[in-house]
């Protein structure tokens, strides 16, 4: 069983939204991902100057990986259909 020890934070994201993409990005490269933050933006929906952001931990093996697949995204060069990385992870 993996602990909390065994991932680290690549990201912090701002709202449910973008957490849910993040994730299911990630996810769908085959990079296992957890949001952790504070329970104020789910119980209250705030999201606001950094209260209620999440952090984005993946496994310490992966986090190069899923920062280079952030970073892709972020700058536009990932594309529909093209491997981000060598050997499929999707």
């Amino acid at each position: 069983m993996n602990t909390d020890s065994n991932y680290v934070v690549i990201s912090t994201v701002q709202g449910q939204f973008v957490e849910a993409q993040v994730k299911a990005f990630l996810e769908a490269h085959g990079i296992p991902c957890r949001l952790r933050g504070e329970t104020l933006r789910v119980t209250h929906g705030i999201t606001i100057d950094g209260i209620g952001a999440a952090e984005v931990i993946v496994p310490t093996t992966l986090a190069e990986t899923a920062r280079d697949l952030l970073s892709q995204a972020d700058k536009g060069t990932l594309r529909i259909g093209e491997s981000a990385l060598p050997g499929d992870y999707s």
